[in-house]
């Protein structure tokens, strides 16, 4: 898989990277969120470049797309909601040591629900959580439950419940 990985703490992003590389994944690192969107960009030009004309099939150029809530620059907000803008069928994993504040602005500002690791968590963690590949179908039968909400400010009730469904969904692994 190819991994683009967000955070301002180097050391972090290194473990992040070395122990993604043991599993035989591809890692791009950057230290803050203006170099993410760069680096997400040129390779979005590529991979539509490299799209198939006769199907209209376009992949991702990322498998998962991990991303430090809380950088410089810009933060994770931002550059999700431009990748999404570019791409909206990239994953997105948000790293935050707020989860119930992240998914609450995922819906608001992003209309929809990311996948979410609550800080500090394990490299082994990471890599469990972006070689689950049922998280992301998961996430999309989320996503079709909460289209009613979409529109609207959701509730606390209706928070606590995306929260619990999220949990259940990454099988209570990242928070």
């Amino acid at each position: 898989m190819r991994i683009l990985v967000a955070d301002d703490d180097a050391d972090l992003l290194e473990s992040y990277k070395d122990a993604l590389e043991a599993r035989n994944h591809k890692v791009v690192l950057t230290g803050d969120g203006e170099e993410c969107l760069r680096t997400y960009r040129e390779e979005w030009k590529q991979t539509l470049s490299r799209g198939n004309a006769k199907t209209h099939k376009i992949d991702t150029p990322f498998d998962a797309v991990v991303l430090d809530y809380m950088m410089p620059k810009k933060d994770g907000m931002q550059v999700a909601r431009e990748i999404l803008k570019m791409n909206p069928r990239q994953r997105i994993i948000f790293a935050s040591a707020y989860v119930e504040q992240t998914l609450e602005d995922t819906v608001k500002q992003l209309k929809q629900v990311v996948e979410l690791m609550q800080k500090p968590f394990g490299a082994d963690t990471l890599v469990s959580t972006i070689e689950d590949k049922e998280v992301y179908d998961g996430l999309k039968e989320l996503m079709l439950s909460m289209r009613q909400i979409k529109d609207l400010s959701p509730t606390p009730k209706q928070m606590r419940s995306l929260l619990e469904n999220l949990r259940k969904i990454q099988k209570g692994r990242t928070f």
